[in-house]
């Protein structure tokens, strides 16, 4: 249990908590019967004409997002072109003593820790738990400096944030462009992480540029990938669906037959997903190079798609969904040596498509 979960009684005790331990950050969201509004946070808006989005802002007392496992930046919670939504919040509520999330009677329930929506990265292996002893401290890229526990590293689980670096962020008209920059000499690491969040001029297409240099003395590896949180116009994922990749996938998991099965390049539902459904896909196939990072998921009845292209070669990648939501979550490996820096790319690219078509 962290320093924080016990207290979410309400704002004015979290407030009293917040003041008394200044040294400890407040990781997650507000908890009740449905999530806050958006407009309760830090936030801001991009827009290029054609595309308008709405994202999160970091902040460790009053963000929306302040749990352990994303990147607490470029949280894009909507996404409107041609009056069509392509993200939203895929869970009725946040509950402190759930790991990840579960199905609870007719709701769905997410942990702090997977409560967030939209495109959003997690650099999945930590940094230094192995090593530290419980009550010790190890780095979460993204994140920052936190306080480890007991037994193995879990990510469903929040943890104490110690230290979550110095964040800058600049918004501009079609752009927003954050930084963490994260020193912890006793560790052995140190970072400076960017990212850039822009609607590219003219188009329907919004991409998010990556780039980490080690600054410290010790190597970086890790690995990250985009939880693409896709909810177009709110339908569930089935038949209705287009799941497509460049290449013959090999699936290592699959779901239900009667819920979704692989054909060739395409992952295809049978059946709307409803209840407790719960589809998911392990998949491999792919080569080497980066240009089979690419996914293609288009929706026949509200006549949306959506491509997904990264710029940096696959290790493994997955499909999961749920009655609210379907997200593609493709790895890449991060590995940087002190002095180093890595780049990477994501970009998405929004379409209509007639309606019904096949």
């Amino acid at each position: 249990m962290t320093l924080i979960t016990t207290f979410w009684i309400g704002q004015v005790l979290r407030s009293i908590v917040a003041a008394a331990l200044p040294g400890s950050m407040l990781f997650s969201l507000s908890f009740g019967p449905t999530p806050r509004p958006a407009a309760d946070f830090p936030q801001t808006e991009i827009s290029n004409g054609q595309i308008t989005a709405k994202l999160y802002l970091p902040d460790a007392r009053n963000g929306y997002y302040r749990s352990t496992r994303f990147d607490w930046s470029g949280a894009v919670y909507s996404l409107v072109y041609k009056g069509h939504e392509f993200y939203g919040v895929w869970y009725d509520r946040v509950d402190p003593k759930v790991v990840n999330w579960v199905f609870r009677g007719s709701e769905i329930v997410s942990g702090p820790c997977s409560a967030l929506a939209g495109p959003v990265n997690e650099f999945e292996t930590p940094l230094g738990w192995d090593e530290a002893q419980p009550g010790g401290t190890f780095i979460k890229l993204g994140v920052g400096v936190l306080r480890r526990g007991d037994g193995r590293y879990n990510r469903f689980v929040p943890y104490d944030v110690l230290d979550p670096g110095k964040w800058t962020v600049r918004k501009r008209k079609d752009s927003v462009e954050f930084t963490q920059e994260l020193s912890a000499p006793d560790l052995g690491w140190a970072y400076v992480y960017h990212k850039v969040v822009r609607l590219e001029k003219g188009k329907p297409v919004l991409v998010i540029e990556h780039s980490m240099k080690n600054t410290g003395k010790r190597a970086i590896n890790s690995n990250v990938y985009n939880h693409h949180f896709m909810m177009m116009d709110k339908q569930p994922p089935g038949p209705d669906f287009t799941f497509r990749v460049p290449f013959e996938i090999k699936a290592t998991r699959l779901p239900k037959a009667e819920m979704a099965e692989v054909r060739g390049n395409e992952v295809v539902y049978r059946r709307p997903l409803a209840g407790q459904d719960e589809a998911i896909v392990l998949y491999q196939g792919f080569g080497d190079s980066a240009r089979d990072h690419e996914v293609i998921i288009e929706n026949k009845k509200t006549g949306t798609g959506v491509r997904i292209v990264g710029d940096r070669p696959l290790i493994r990648s997955m499909l999961w969904s749920i009655r609210t939501v379907l997200a593609v979550e493709p790895y890449i490996a991060v590995d940087i040596q002190p002095g180093e820096e890595l780049t990477w790319r994501d970009t998405i690219e929004y379409y209509t498509i007639p309606s019904g078509s096949k």
